[in-house]
C-alpha cells in the first residue's frame, strides 16, 4: 500500500492544527454537533490536499522520467557524477532532484520535496523566473560561499511555465571570497586626527596644569594609535596622522569610536571640554588617494562642528559622534582674512550674483542684503537671485522692493543666465550643499564661487568653491556677514534698512538670542543697532496675526509626547512650513519636552521641522532622513510620502538616535 503520509506538506500540518484547535474549542463549549461537522469538513479538506499534492508529485515524477528518458546514458551519468553541486527545482522553488555533491554541500540533509528557500534563503527566485537572471554571485550556503549558474529548461515553449525545470549549478568560491576579505582587511587606510580646540582648552586651564593636560591628550591619542596597531606621527601641536588597517577600523566602527568619549573625559582643571575630529580615508587605489579622502573627511568633520569621526570610503560617507555643541572662537582673524580675500575677488569682478537656499528665510535674505550692499560699493553691478518667496520674508522684502535703490536688484535665475559672463562672481549665502541651494544648475555656469554659511557641513557640499567660509559655531549667516563688513570697506556705514535686515536674521536664527548665542553674536547685534537697526520694527515683523496664532495652537495641541520627544502633525488645511517651524519652537517651551518635530503636508511631500534644546542632535536625525541643519534646529523634506508614513519614519529615526547615539 502506498504511504500517503510522505505527501504530508507543511500546509497539511497547518490543516491538522486547525482541525485539532477548532474541534477542541467547539467540544469545550458544548457544540458537539458543530464540532463533529467541523471535524469532518477539515478531514475532507486535508484528504483533498494530500491527494492534490500526490497528484502534483506524480505529474512531476512523470515529467522527470520523460525528461530523463530523453537523455542518453552518457548524459545521465554526467549529471549524476558532476564534480560540483547541481539542484533541479520547479518554478515555485520545489526541489525535484539533486546530485551527490549537493548532499555534501548541505551536510547530508534530506531536502527532496522541500523548497529551495529553506536551503538558500538569500536566493531570489523572482529574479530568476521574471528577470531571467542566469548568474548569481556570492550566495552563502551553510558555511561556504558559492556562485550559482542558472539554466532554465523549457518543456513547452520559450516562456517560463509551470512545467519548466530550473537547474542550479554551484561553484564553490569560499577560498577566493575569504582571500578577497583578507586582502581588504589588510589594506592600509589613513587617519587624520585633530584636537578641535587645543588653544582654547589650554587658555582655559590653570597655569600649573597646562603641561598636564597637554600630556594627557597626547597620551590618550598615542594609546589609541597602539590599539589600532597604527603608525602614528604628530606633525603639529594639535594634528596627528596615522596609518592603520581596515580590520582595525571595522573594529572601531563596532565600538562607535569611543575615543571621542575618552577625550571628552579628560579633566585637568580645564574649563572647556576637549574634543577631537578624525577623518579616515579608505578604499583608494593608492596611499595618496586615501590621504586625499582622509583630508576631505576631516574637513567635513570640522565643518560639521567637530567632535566626530567621518569615514570616506571612496564615494561613501559614514558619520560617528557629533554630540557636542560648537564652541565659539573668540578671535576674528578668520573673518578678517575671508573679508580681505572676498574684496580681492570683488575688485576683479564686474558683476556679482547672490543666491540663497530654497524657501528663503529672513536670515538668508539679511545675509544677501548685507553682501549686496558691500558689493555695490566695490562693483558696478550686484544682483540677488530671487524668483519666488514665501510669507516668511514678505514684510521685509516689501521694504526693499519699494526702495528705489533696489529697483533692479532682485532678478530671476533666467535673467541671471542672460546677464552673467565669464568674469561674474556667484556668492552663495546661508547654504552650502547642492540639494538645498536655490538653483543647483546655475552653479555650473560660474567659475568663481564664494560660500558663506553657518550650517554644519553635509555630505553633498559644493566642492568647487573659490572661497568657502563655513563656520557652524556662528548663530546665523547674517552674523558672519556683519563681522565681515567693517573689514571689507573702511568707514563703511550701511543703511539702517540693511542693518535691520541683518539684525532680523540674527534674531530669527537665535530665537531672540536664546539659542547658539555667543559673545560675538551680541557684538554683531550691537554693531547693527549702532547703524540704526530698529528693534521695535523687527518685533512687529515677527508678530503673528490672530488666525495664525490659532493655527499654531492647533498644531501644538496635536502633539504626542513620549520620553521627552514631541511629534506634531499639522491639520490638512495648514500647508505653511514657516508656521510648522514656529510651532516646533513653541513646543520646546513646554516642560519635559527635549526635542520637537512638526510635520506638514505640502503637495506630495512632507516637510519636517526639528528643534532641540541641545541634548539631542536633531541634525543627525534629520540627516538620516535626507535633510540637515544645526544641532538644535534642522529639517528635511520627504518627497512623495504620506503624512502617517512620514511620522513613522521620524519616530524610528529619533528612537534609533536615542538608543544608538550614532548612525
Amino acid at each position: 500500500m502506498e504511504n500517503k503520509f510522505k505527501y504530508f506538506t507543511p500546509n497539511n500540518k497547518i490543516y491538522m492544527i486547525i482541525i485539532a484547535s477548532l474541534t477542541a474549542v467547539l467540544f469545550i463549549y458544548g457544540h458537539n454537533y458543530a464540532g463533529v461537522a467541523a471535524f469532518i469538513i477539515c478531514i475532507v479538506l486535508l484528504v483533498y490536499n494530500i491527494e492534490n499534492s500526490r497528484r502534483k508529485k506524480g505529474e512531476w515524477k512523470k515529467f522527470i522520467e520523460n525528461f530523463s528518458g530523453s537523455l542518453d546514458s552518457a548524459t545521465r551519468n554526467t549529471l549524476l557524477k558532476l564534480p560540483f553541486p547541481l539542484i533541479m527545482i520547479d518554478v515555485s522553488g520545489g526541489i525535484l532532484w539533486y546530485n551527490q555533491n549537493t548532499s555534501n554541500m548541505i551536510l547530508g540533509e534530506d531536502v527532496l520535496g522541500g523548497n529551495i528557500k529553506d536551503v538558500i534563503p538569500a536566493l531570489n527566485l523572482a529574479d530568476v523566473t521574471k528577470n531571467n537572471v542566469s548568474f548569481i554571485k556570492n550566495v552563502k550556503v551553510m558555511s561556504n560561499i558559492y556562485n550559482i549558474n542558472v539554466s532554465i529548461i523549457n518543456s513547452n515553449d520559450d516562456n517560463i511555465g509551470e512545467n519548466n525545470i530550473i537547474l542550479l549549478y554551484f561553484t564553490d568560491v569560499t577560498e577566493n571570497s575569504n582571500l578577497k576579505m583578507y586582502i581588504e582587511e589588510d589594506k592600509e587606510c589613513i587617519l587624520l586626527v585633530e584636537v578641535d580646540n587645543m588653544d582654547e582648552v589650554i587658555k582655559s586651564t590653570d597655569e600649573d596644569k597646562k603641561p598636564l593636560i597637554i600630556a594627557e591628550i597626547e597620551q590618550t591619542i598615542n594609546s589609541y594609535a597602539q590599539r589600532l596597531n597604527a603608525m602614528q606621527k604628530k606633525y603639529s601641536q594639535s594634528k596627528y596622522i596615522m596609518v592603520s588597517q581596515n580590520k582595525d577600523i571595522l573594529s572601531e566602527m563596532e565600538r562607535k569610536f569611543d575615543i571621542l568619549d575618552t577625550i571628552r573625559e579628560i579633566e585637568k582643571s580645564n574649563m572647556l571640554t576637549v574634543t577631537i575630529s578624525i577623518g579616515i580615508g579608505k578604499g583608494g587605489k593608492t596611499p595618496l588617494d586615501n590621504y586625499k579622502l582622509a583630508s576631505s573627511a576631516k574637513e567635513l568633520a570640522l565643518g560639521r562642528g567637530g567632535d566626530q569621526v567621518v569615514i570616506r570610503d571612496g564615494e561613501e560617507l559614514f558619520f560617528y559622534g557629533g554630540k557636542s555643541k560648537e564652541f565659539e572662537k573668540r578671535t576674528k582673524v578668520k573673518a578678517r582674512v575671508i573679508a580681505n580675500a572676498l574684496v580681492d575677488l570683488l575688485n576683479n569682478t564686474e558683476k556679482v550674483f547672490i543666491m540663497g537656499h530654497k524657501n528663503m528665510d529672513i536670515d538668508c535674505l539679511g545675509a544677501a542684503i548685507g553682501i549686496n550692499s558691500i558689493s555695490k560699493l566695490i562693483c558696478s553691478e550686484s544682483y540677488i537671485i530671487l524668483e519666488k518667496y514665501c510669507n516668511a520674508i514678505k514684510i521685509m522684502l516689501d521694504k526693499f522692493e519699494n526702495n528705489s535703490d533696489y529697483k533692479d536688484t532682485f532678478i530671476s535665475s533666467k535673467e541671471c543666465e542672460i546677464i552673467a559672463d565669464e568674469r561674474s562672481l556667484l556668492i552663495i549665502v546661508d547654504v552650502h550643499n547642492y540639494s538645498y541651494v536655490y538653483d543647483p544648475e546655475l552653479i555650473k555656469k560660474f567659475s568663481k564661487i564664494v560660500i558663506i554659511d553657518h550650517h554644519r557641513k553635509s555630505s553633498d557640499y559644493i566642492e568647487r568653491a573659490t572661497l568657502s567660509y563655513v563656520e557652524p559655531y556662528a548663530s546665523s549667516a547674517s552674523e558672519l556677514v556683519t563681522e565681515m563688513i567693517p573689514y571689507m570697506v573702511e568707514n563703511t556705514k550701511i543703511g539702517s534698512l540693511e542693518a535691520e535686515a541683518l539684525l532680523a536674521g540674527i534674531i530669527l536664527d537665535t530665537k531672540n538670542f536664546s539659542f547658539k548665542t555667543g559673545v560675538r553674536t551680541f557684538e554683531a547685534a550691537g554693531y547693527l543697532r549702532k547703524l540704526g537697526a530698529d528693534t521695535i520694527d523687527i518685533r512687529r515683523m515677527f508678530s503673528n496675526d490672530f488666525e495664525s496664532y490659532l493655527k499654531k495652537a492647533d498644531i501644538i495641541k496635536s502633539a504626542i509626547v513620549k520620553d521627552g520627544i514631541a511629534i506634531a502633525v499639522c491639520p490638512p488645511e495648514i500647508e505653511d512650513n514657516v508656521l510648522a517651524a514656529q510651532a516646533a519652537d513653541e513646543l520646546l517651551n513646554i516642560t519635559a519636552i527635549q526635542v520637537a518635530f512638526v510635520l506638514v503636508k505640502i503637495g506630495d511631500d512632507v516637510v519636517v521641522s526639528g528643534r532641540s534644546l541641545g541634548d539631542i542632535n536633531v541634525q543627525v536625525i534629520m540627516e538620516s532622513l535626507g535633510g540637515g541643519g544645526h544641532m538644535t534646529m534642522a529639517g528635511t523634506r520627504l518627497k512623495h510620502c504620506g503624512i502617517q508614513d512620514a511620522r513613522i519614519k521620524v519616530e524610528e529615526a529619533a528612537e534609533k538616535y536615542i538608543t544608538e547615539g550614532d548612525y
